[in-house]
């Protein structure tokens, strides 16, 4: 469907941060930080957009006042609506009544894909991911091929939601995408009469597990009745109330959000490469944003992956023969994988390598270009 000819630009090419917003758990309110989050960072002059990336259980539409509204799609591509001033997409859209959506996982991955190559997302400053509850098939497509600038992670203070909360931040670290830190949602109970905040939950959920993990804690949300209100209505809280004590915890939020992703992207930018490319022997050659260049042979490479069939995972144990790689093996296919790694494809037909950039830099072999055999 995606058709880069176009006038309106599909894909997330002129995106300049896209930040998925999840949670190993469901009903802690991913979708109400997503949409809320979305129109706080407006509301601050930045181009937004948001993907609703739960095909099962769509709640986007509902949220921004959308039912009954479908996207245009009759120039071959996915024209996002516009509701509050956020472009936005969603399986919601595309589904009569509310019906549900009875697929299978590689169609939902496939609807994802399109959500990624064929919606005319346009400039934005932030593109949010609205992400469902667990750690599979939509996450892991997410990660890889959406080039994810990072994550953020969504627990109220229960202990049994941190826990599951603590699975969603492990499944971002180990495909090494950035976290960018955890909110604390429905922290309390503000009342409508008295407007004071009552703690319904014991324990600080949100703040534990950012120190646990070493990571930010950007903030807490109360448990708002004008927050319930406005989803409701379909109408973010902004629009309601800009001055109230939720509406002030979101601005915060806000800032906080848009300070941490300026800083780990000045740090990512750091360690991606500016070019990398094969030469006329086969050797791939990188070059670094400081100008420093790495060598890097095919065989060196094919010894040294960490793929499961390569290496113990738990022990980092060699498990093949170095000299049953051949030496004259040779790099077929490369590809980026986010924004951390290259996904390598070796002759021999050794195809589930991932090289982390930062790892890449340490395997460099510019002061000796011939045959290493290094384990």
């Amino acid at each position: 469907m995606a058709d880069q000819t176009n006038d309106k630009p599909t894909g997330l090419g002129k995106i300049k941060y896209i930040v998925a917003i999840g949670s190993g758990k469901g009903g802690v309110g991913k979708s109400t930080v997503a949409v809320n989050l979305a129109t706080a960072l407006s509301a601050k002059g930045l181009k937004v957009g948001l993907m609703d990336a739960d095909i099962y259980g769509p709640s986007q539409p509902g949220m921004l006042g959308s039912h009954g509204r479908e996207p245009d799609v009759s120039r071959g591509y996915i024209e996002p609506l516009v509701q509050h001033g956020i472009k936005f997409v969603s399986m919601g859209l595309f589904v009569p009544d509310d019906g549900p959506v009875i697929w299978r996982a590689p169609m939902a991955t496939k609807m994802i894909q399109e959500f990624i190559n064929s919606v005319a997302w346009g400039e934005l400053d932030y593109l949010l991911i609205d992400l469902p509850p667990g750690t599979g098939d939509v996450q892991l497509t997410l990660s890889q091929q959406a080039k994810l600038s990072g994550a953020i992670i969504v627990t109220t203070p229960q202990r049994v939601a941190q826990s599951v909360a603590d699975k969603g931040l492990r499944m971002f670290d180990q495909v090494n995408v950035p976290i960018y830190g955890v909110v604390e949602n429905m922290s309390g109970f503000i009342c409508e009469h008295c407007g004071k905040e009552t703690r319904i939950f014991k324990g600080a959920g949100g703040r534990e597990l950012a120190d646990q993990h070493g990571v930010s804690f950007l903030g807490a949300l109360p448990l708002d009745p004008q927050i319930v209100q406005s989803g409701d209505e379909g109408r973010p809280l902004l629009s309601i109330n800009d001055e109230s004590p939720a509406a002030k915890a979101l601005l915060s939020l806000a800032d906080a959000v848009h300070e941490q992703v300026e800083l780990i992207e000045t740090e990512i930018s750091a360690n991606e490469p500016t070019e990398y490319h094969l030469d006329d022997e086969g050797v791939l050659h990188i070059t670094w944003p400081d100008d420093s260049k790495t060598v890097h042979t095919p065989r060196h490479l094919r010894i040294q992956s960490h793929s499961a069939e390569n290496r113990d995972e738990r022990t980092g144990e060699l498990l093949i023969d170095p000299d049953s790689v051949p030496m004259d093996i040779k790099i077929t296919n490369m590809r980026p994988v986010g924004r951390y790694g290259l996904s390598i494809h070796f002759s021999d037909g050794h195809t589930t390598g991932i090289y982390a950039y930062k790892r890449l830099r340490s395997l460099d072999e510019s002061q000796n270009k011939s045959e290493s055999f290094s384990v």
